[in-house]
């Protein structure tokens, strides 16, 4: 079932992932604080669109209800939901730098099930974001297929 959440959206390369991760969690966590609105879950971000070069992402925080009348917490962060249905979780343990070998074990198990994937894969944070060497930085990731 889908969850309330709050959206930033961005772009990002690849070598500069963890520190504009991080920074759109702060500037969520920051705006949430100043409307008084306590997250309702862990942090999360869909990989709406990725190439050699980089990616788009949505950067999301679970709240528990939308203001009423409200589309928008700030111009920049936006209210929606996350993604719903089925998924297959993997999980990454160590340090974010290292998370391509992980996505590169999704990918064979992926193809070894003849399994089709929606384009956009989901990370969702176990662990704070404190340094992108942390070894024991828990991700999830979630894989959706299509139907």
């Amino acid at each position: 079932m889908a969850k309330n959440t709050v959206v930033l959206a961005g772009i990002s390369a690849w070598d500069e992932a963890y520190d504009n991760l991080k920074n759109a969690f702060t500037k969520i966590g920051d705006e949430l604080k100043k409307a008084g609105i306590e997250p309702a879950g862990r942090p999360l971000t869909i990989f709406v669109d990725t190439d050699d070069n980089g990616f788009k992402y949505e950067a999301m925080v679970p709240i528990a209800k939308v203001p009423e009348g409200r589309t928008e917490l700030t111009p920049e962060i936006k209210f929606g939901k996350t993604p719903e249905g089925k998924s297959f979780r993997f999980v990454h343990k160590d340090a974010y730098d290292e998370i391509d070998g992980t996505y590169e074990t999704i990918t064979a198990y992926l193809d070894i099930k003849e399994i089709v994937a929606k384009d956009a894969f989901i990370e969702e944070y176990v662990s704070d974001f404190t340094d992108s060497q942390d070894t024991n930085f828990e991700v999830n990731i979630y894989v959706q297929p299509k139907e």
